[in-house]
């Protein structure tokens, strides 16, 4: 930026130090505003932890409030400490990588894998496996070297994630989610045939009073969420094939949203088991299909944003993996032996 004279030294192993010069058109600017302009590749909310950390000083004083206004000519210093190594273990797990940058990567998740180690799932999570993919091109987020998860799927949804590699990549993709400009595309397979052909559920979701373990929509105390959704095909009573597309990004939401009006996924034992549905015309073979498929029937199929550092439009679709497509084409199949009677 024009005006700015900063110089940084830094090693790979060391803390780096910037230095920047307070330019005159700059005077009264507050601190944290202005360094976030002077070094756009930490974000603001990091600047703002490191200034009251006590890691700037100002014209040679240690400064520990953001908001103090600035004064033409001075000496401002950053010490950016050293990104720490992730607490996660770093394992070589095989991944589907659809994109990937020096600022970001886009993954195809399969069924079963976890996004974030928790209790029950300490390791083989999708942060392990990146952090061993990405080892070396990790900047740090929030001074330590790990991808910056924006948003989640379930263990047992697949699809489209992308995750950061830099802290400015990281700042920028969860604006996008915050502001809920992302185009996030779902494919699922729901139970008997929706009202609509298209339509939005809005309704606000949140921890069901009577099982925690469960979203719900709530009255009170709940985020709001919208989910709109196209029917794609209809098997005859027995289920249908829905795209949705998310406004929104609640957990577990497309599932309770279909579940709140009456159609909730094949396979989803949460929000509607598989049990006590008629299987009235439906071949054997796909009724045993449809009985025992193990997940929910969902699948994030694009995934589209604007990259936070180049501005360039991104758009990414993957098709469903093949336990998706065997039920798919099962149904199709009960589809085809009812038109021909």
């Amino acid at each position: 930026m024009a005006g700015y004279i900063a110089v940084m030294s830094k090693t790979a192993a060391s803390a780096a130090t910037t230095s920047v010069s307070v330019p005159a058109t700059s005077a009264g600017v507050r601190l944290d505003k202005w360094l976030a302009e002077a070094i756009p590749e930490v974000s603001r909310s990091r600047l703002q932890a490191l200034i009251a950390e006590g890691a700037v000083t100002v014209a040679g004083a240690v400064e520990t409030d953001p908001a103090m206004r600035l004064k033409s000519g001075q000496s401002v210093k950053l010490k950016m400490p050293a990104a720490v190594d992730a607490t996660p273990e770093a394992q070589e797990i095989d991944l589907d990588v659809v994109y990937e940058d020096e600022h970001l990567i886009v993954v195809n998740k399969p069924v079963g894998m976890v996004v974030h180690p928790a209790p029950g799932n300490p390791d083989n999570t999708l942060v392990n496996a990146l952090l061993a993919h990405c080892k070396g091109t990790l900047s740090g987020i929030g001074g330590v070297k790990r991808p910056g998860i924006v948003h989640r799927i379930d263990k047992d949804t697949s699809g489209l994630l992308v995750a950061a590699k830099t802290e400015k990549a990281h700042a920028g993709l969860s604006e996008q989610f915050a502001a809920h400009s992302l185009d996030r595309t779902y494919d699922a397979l729901v139970w008997g045939v929706p009202p609509y052909e298209s339509d939005q559920i809005i309704g606000a979701i949140g921890r069901s009073r009577h099982n925690r373990q469960k979203m719900a929509i709530v009255k009170r105390g709940g985020k709001e969420a919208e989910t709109g959704y196209r029917v794609v095909d209809v098997f005859g009573e027995i289920a249908s094939h829905v795209r949705c597309k998310l406004k929104t990004g609640r957990t577990h939401q497309i599932r309770v949203h279909m579940a709140s009006i009456g159609h909730p996924l094949i396979g989803d034992e949460t929000y509607g088991s598989n049990r006590r549905r008629s299987m009235k015309n439906v071949p054997p073979e796909v009724a045993t299909m449809l009985k025992s498929f193990p997940r929910q029937a969902l699948h994030a199929t694009t995934l589209g944003f604007v990259h936070p550092i180049t501005g360039k439009t991104m758009k990414f679709q993957r098709d469903p993996p093949e336990d998706f497509m065997g039920l798919l084409e099962g149904l199709q199949a009960v589809e085809v032996e009812e038109d021909e009677e």
